[in-house]
């Protein structure tokens, strides 16, 4: 059985630079230049333009980070809603532009939340219903554009408690996302599970990972191999389920992207 293909988490400015590794093998790309509210009250269509005219001969999947800065996918204030519904729409209207297929969204769970689960037992519904309001409309129309969102883990304690969320909502263009870093980060510093607990919860429901590398004390997104996570581990059960998802190497400095897959190739593990 062939490794699985390792794909990136890039700017359109990173793109020069990792071109001939991106168009050596189908490998997935996500695209992060679409996530700040400054860019999608703007023009943003020639930046997609050039995306594109970079991605010529690209032949792995492609996606988009979603906007999460300042934002819940659950917030209980209907007007902080509406502006989450808006820049939904507006990261749906970048996937039309570009031809893309997934979007990356984040998880409203939270450690506190975690903590106080059953003191206030109205929170699950009311959180459920929040999310409801919120991406019931987007995960319409993302369906009939061929287009899923999948669900990230941020703060989560509980790796099964997004699936709880996601099939309130029926899974409609709705999948799952596990970032190590932030499964590490809760794993050292909330006493959640390793990391490999999170693959196995998402299970075939699985869109999409993060890989990046950590110290288990914060979201270091570090190049693989120079924290504590266990590779083997999380490759074990990712050849555990038949899913198929995207692999994204996510990195604060790019220049560790390709290092990252020549080391993940050195344990026979991923091409």
């Amino acid at each position: 059985m062939s490794l699985p293909v390792l794909g990136a988490a890039l700017t359109i400015e990173d793109l020069p630079a990792h071109a001939d590794w991106l168009r050596a093998l189908p490998r997935d790309l996500e695209l992060q230049s679409f996530v700040d509210a400054e860019v999608l009250n703007g023009d943003w269509h020639p930046r997609a333009q050039e995306a594109k005219r970079l991605l010529d001969g690209h032949e792995g999947r492609l996606g988009i980070h979603g906007p999460f800065w300042g934002l819940s996918l659950a917030s209980y204030d209907p007007d902080v809603r509406a502006v989450v519904r808006k820049r939904m729409d507006q990261a749906l209207d970048v996937c039309a532009a570009l031809d893309a297929s997934m979007v990356v969204i984040h998880s409203p769970l939270t450690t506190w939340g975690y903590n106080h689960r059953g003191l206030y037992p109205s929170d699950t519904a009311r959180m459920q219903e929040a999310m409801r309001d919120t991406l019931e409309g987007a995960l319409t129309r993302a369906d009939g554009m061929g287009v899923t969102f999948v669900l990230e883990n941020i703060e989560d304690k509980d790796p099964a408690e997004r699936a709880t969320l996601c099939a309130a909502l029926g899974w409609k263009a709705l999948a799952l996302s596990v970032d190590t870093g932030h499964a590490n980060y809760a794993h050292g510093s909330t006493g959640a599970p390793p990391v490999d607990f999170y693959i196995r919860a998402a299970g075939e429901r699985l869109g999409h990972v993060h890989l990046q590398d950590t110290d288990g004390y914060a979201d270091r997104h570090w190049q693989v191999g120079h924290g504590n996570i266990r590779w083997e581990s999380v490759f074990a059960a990712l050849g555990a389920i038949t899913a198929n998802p995207r692999l994204i190497i996510e990195l604060r400095d790019k220049a560790g992207v390709i290092p990252s897959a020549n080391y993940l190739r050195s344990l026979g593990l991923a091409q």
